[in-house]
């Protein structure tokens, strides 16, 4: 059997070419997860859960961008009967067919209190024309200063008129 037949790929393309056409990332989305943690835990602890769901990512093919150190934050309001968590976040690219392992290993963690997935919208880079900037401005010419003896003159051209 081929790779691009076992990949589910077309027989035209092999799958490595079309790992190197496409990219990677295009199959891939963007995700924030966001997550609090009981503040029974010590910070160990926290970290421990944190690099829990990081190899998770991993093993399940994802790629972390940005990883936010847990923080330890007053809530708003009752959350399981807790006021505090431990906050923490990150972004990581994911296939979205993946995404639902992940959301099973937060719901069963029992040291999760809440979390919340987002998927990012992508960026969309538009072209930019470069065209030379055109200055329009109309700077006032700088008039002569006027004698006294030129307004005179003017004034008896008008008068005599």
């Amino acid at each position: 059997m081929k790779n691009s037949e076992r990949a589910g790929y077309p027989n035209s393309t092999t799958w490595f070419d079309f790992y190197f056409l496409i990219g990677y990332y295009i199959i891939m989305k963007s995700y924030e997860l966001t997550y609090l943690i009981s503040p029974e835990l010590s910070e160990e602890e926290v970290k421990n859960i944190q690099e829990k769901i990081i190899s998770l990512l991993q093993k399940e093919g994802g790629v972390l961008n940005e990883v936010k150190l847990p923080i330890k934050k007053k809530l708003a309001y009752l959350i399981k009967k807790q006021r505090e968590a431990f906050l923490s976040d990150f972004n990581f690219y994911l296939e979205p067919e993946k995404l639902g392992g992940l959301e099973k290993v937060l719901k069963s963690e029992k040291k999760i209190l809440r979390y919340l997935i987002l998927a990012k919208p992508k960026i969309k880079i538009a072209k930019v024309r470069k065209r030379p900037i055109k200055v329009i401005s109309k700077v006032p010419a700088k008039e002569k200063k006027v004698g006294l003896k030129e307004i005179e003159k003017k004034l008896e051209e008008i008068l005599k008129e």
